[in-house]
């Protein structure tokens, strides 16, 4: 290769590297928040694994996930047992197999557990300010790749949860991790079904 050709390629490699850090820098939690809200509904699959400290190995759970703007989030467990989770609006439903009725809760009285069901759905709404109300927000990584961290602010949700960290790409949540406050972790990939 002369030296005029290797010359060409680094300029050229400068301009393309400088034009994705300018584009990259118009981007931040803002936007992504912005373009997580765009999503008016999703559905998909996932496979989580449980990490706890009394198993030799992961539990593994499989199921579907569904997401319908702006507060209706579904969990439906498959295997190992059926178990819905439904979060409408400000109630949450839980059907378990072999139970006669459902469970149902206001999260407004379970300051932890609603806390924990905001990590998720306002994330997938792009609600900075719900998340903001229950944690510590930080933003990590590009546009094609990104990673919140998301650290409680309260104490009591702080004696359960130590962090959950989403990770993505674009408008699209791809895993979920969540460390408890004791060391047990579970990681949620999430595999959205092709429209």
């Amino acid at each position: 290769m002369n030296a005029r050709l290797a010359r060409l390629i680094a300029a050229a490699s400068v301009l393309l590297w400088a034009q994705f850090a300018a584009a990259q820098a118009d981007w931040g939690l803002h936007e992504l928040m912005r373009e997580l809200a765009q999503t008016r509904r999703s559905e998909a699959r996932f496979v989580e694994r449980k990490y706890l400290s009394v198993l030799d190995a992961p539990l593994e759970l499989t199921g579907r996930v569904l997401y319908v703007a702006p507060d209706r989030f579904e969990k439906r467990t498959l295997t190992p047992k059926p178990e819905t989770l439904i979060v409408d609006g400000e109630s949450l439903t839980l059907h378990e197999a072999g139970r006669a009725r459902p469970r149902r809760l206001r999260l407004q009285d379970h300051p932890v557990l609603w806390g924990f069901v905001e990590s998720i759905r306002a994330t997938l709404a792009g609600d900075l300010a719900a998340l903001e109300r229950f944690y510590a927000v930080g933003l990590d990584g590009t546009r094609r790749d990104w990673e919140l961290a998301l650290a409680p602010r309260v104490q009591a949700m702080r004696a359960v949860v130590r962090l959950i960290r989403i990770g993505g790409s674009d408008s699209k949540v791809r895993w979920i991790e969540v460390t408890e406050a004791q060391g047990d972790r579970s990681v949620m990939q999430v595999f959205e079904d092709r429209q």
